[in-house]
């Protein structure tokens, strides 16, 4: 007789998806810190973070917020599942990111034919590591899959038949596979570290326990060790102790980028659009590609072209697999981080892709939501060509392309370069700061700006106004605000909107000045607009409004007036992509009526085919709906 928490049904499942969240929050300056492999950016506990956030927000539509405790309510553990695992397709960041899909998607297929259990878990892990292997180009040990596969094996042997025993198996199994990564793998041996991605992992293993009844497993502190280069036996073995822990660095990382955000980068130098995103990979399951001959070939793959190239030497020093060492130079290093969503395609079409982008270029990932939506991921010199690979396969969406050349700067420590963005409303603090910015909240003075921006270490502070205060306040604020330790860079920003699009440009790894330029061309390239109730009987420059009339404004002008506000909303909408536009950013007030959301993106996807919409909760007092057009 199964005890309690030994069935997990879909409110279980959202419930535990919370956890994660909350686990990966707590835990993401580690995870970021670990960050070495494939690229050293600081960014896996961040890619982590914003997937698992996808997941839960479409675990939170299939059970509400607060998911019901009752076993007779709310939909089944595969409904939830099955939603969690496309929204983190969708939602992928970094390969770390499209890794962790393919784990809830290894559990929506676990739960297929009922809830979670000891067995079905067992069953989930096994698929998942499965899924994970056959996603990636060229597996490398010491990563999230080794990890994955040791949670299997630990759950499949543990013979207690509890939904928690089997978990905490598949947690203890994980942790000491994550111990043992730099045994595996020369990079991590190298840096002193375990892999960050099987960190972040074991995040969500040890939340599993815990919401299954169990214990929270207590954990050593996985820190960056400086290597013992005395070359000892002694000193040899201490490096590959599991769970060796060693004292915090005084240095916290790199401010994090999290790519939530997404914008059009006009300026990008290939065919089509492409939507840029602040975002470089995380913790991944790929080995780079730092070798080769001058076409790119994939080594050791002759179907690629005919093409047979060999692995030269990891920038770790060790020898890389495959035969005879070609000089480094010989093939370009990757530049770019290229992802995007792939639809209208199949298997084959998807496995082809795999292959053509494992011969541009590494850490190549290419994932299906088993639902016909596919996330695909690769490092590589050509974004173009990158680009192009992917409409050959199917239909490309949310195109994202970050730089890799500034990368790997990351880990000599944060950019000293802050961001200030005032805005209000919850969602809309945390979208500021799970991107990196500090938040000023609320209505805020001209003295209370000024403050903050002093308050702040950074020699260079970028300031997001947001709109707060008028245009002659904030020139008075940066010139105050200036002085032979610190310089102020206000940007025009006029809406949450705009500000949220220049933030997706933000590159630490840049000057001050390119960087200001690229996010002050994103915000003035969106287009912003709002939703309001008319308070009182007034006059506008289309008309007169009546009290509880729907307002809809461009920027400051009020443009729709309607008795119906949901009715304003549309119109309002149908003005601004009227002119043009591709990307649709609609951000929700505390008072938005229940069902506008769905209705406007219905609206969107109905009369402009080909317009991305993404609906972000952001809480604010004034704007029912604040709508940015890019």
């Amino acid at each position: 007789m199964p005890g309690e928490g030994d069935v997990f049904d879909g409110a279980a499942l959202a419930r535990w998806g919370q956890r994660c969240l909350e686990g990966l929050e707590r835990h993401r300056d580690e995870i970021n810190a670990l960050n070495v492999f494939p690229v050293a950016d600081a960014d896996t506990g961040n890619n982590l973070l914003t997937t698992m956030r996808a997941a839960v927000r479409a675990a939170e539509a299939e059970t509400g917020p607060e998911p019901s405790t009752a076993d007779s309510a709310g939909p089944s553990a595969h409904a939830v599942a099955v939603a969690m695992a496309r929204a983190a397709t969708v939602g992928a960041r970094g390969n770390s990111g499209i890794i962790l899909s393919q784990v809830l998607r290894g559990m929506a297929e676990g739960v297929a034919a009922g809830p979670l259990t000891a067995g079905s878990l067992r069953h989930a892990l096994r698929r998942a590591a499965v899924l994970v292997r056959e996603a990636l180009s060229s597996p490398v040990e010491g990563t999230m899959l080794t990890i994955l596969d040791r949670a299997a094996e630990h759950a499949a042997d543990c013979a207690d038949e509890s939904l928690s025993a089997v978990a905490l198996a598949a947690a203890d199994g994980a942790a000491k596979a994550l111990g043992e990564t730099p045994t595996l793998l020369g990079v991590l041996r190298e840096a002193g570290v375990v892999d960050a991605g099987a960190r972040g992992l074991l995040v969500l293993l040890d939340e599993l326990v815990a919401a299954t009844g169990g214990r929270m497993p207590v954990r050593p502190a996985y820190v960056r060790r400086t290597p013992d280069r005395s070359g000892s036996a002694d000193a040899g073995a201490a490096a590959r102790r599991p769970g060796a822990v060693v004292a915090k660095p005084a240095v916290r990382p790199a401010a994090d980028r999290s790519g939530v955000f997404e914008r059009t980068d006009r300026r990008a130098a290939i065919s089509g659009t492409v939507d840029g995103v602040a975002d470089a990979t995380g913790g991944s399951g790929c080995a780079p590609r730092v070798g080769g001959d001058e076409t790119g070939g994939r080594p050791g793959r002759a179907e690629d072209g005919g093409v047979i190239a060999r692995s030269g030497k990891s920038s770790s020093g060790s020898a890389g697999r495959g035969g005879a060492d070609v000089p480094v130079a010989a093939v370009p290093a990757p530049q770019y981080e290229v992802m995007y969503l792939l639809t209208r395609t199949d298997e084959r079409r998807a496995g082809r892709l795999r292959e053509v982008l494992a011969g541009l270029g590494d850490s190549v990932v290419v994932v299906g939501d088993g639902a016909g939506a596919w996330s695909a991921h690769v490092h590589c010199a050509d974004a173009g060509a990158a680009v192009e690979a992917g409409l050959a396969a199917g239909a490309l969406s949310r195109i994202r392309i970050e730089t890799l050349a500034v990368s790997a700067h990351a880990s000599a420590g944060p950019a000293d370069r802050g961001i200030l963005a005032v805005t209000s409303g919850s969602g809309a603090v945390r979208l500021f700061e799970d991107a990196g910015a500090t938040v000023l909240e609320g209505e805020v003075t001209a003295e209370e700006l000024l403050a903050a921006i002093r308050a702040l270490p950074h020699r260079e502070v970028l300031v997001l106004p947001n709109g707060a205060l008028p245009a002659h306040e904030l020139v008075a604020v940066s010139v105050a605000a200036r002085d032979g330790n610190r310089d102020v860079l206000m940007l025009p920003c006029a809406s949450t909107v705009q500000g949220l699009a220049a933030l997706a440009m933000h590159d630490a790894g840049r000057s001050a000045a390119d960087d200001v330029f690229a996010m002050s061309e994103a915000a003035a390239g969106t287009r912003w607009g709002a939703l309001r109730v008319a308070a009182e009987r007034a006059l506008t420059i289309v008309g007169t409004c009546e009290a509880g009339d729907g307002l809809g404004l461009v920027g400051h002008d009020v443009v729709v007036i309607d008795p119906d506000v949901r009715t304003a909303a549309r119109t309002l909408l149908d003005r601004m992509l009227g002119l043009g536009g591709e990307l649709v950013t609609i951000l929700l007030g505390a008072s938005t009526p229940a069902g506008l959301a769905e209705e406007l993106t219905e609206h969107i996807t109905a009369g402009f085919p080909g317009v991305e919409v993404v609906v972000y909760p952001g809480g604010q007092a004034g704007d029912l709906v604040q709508i940015g057009v890019e």
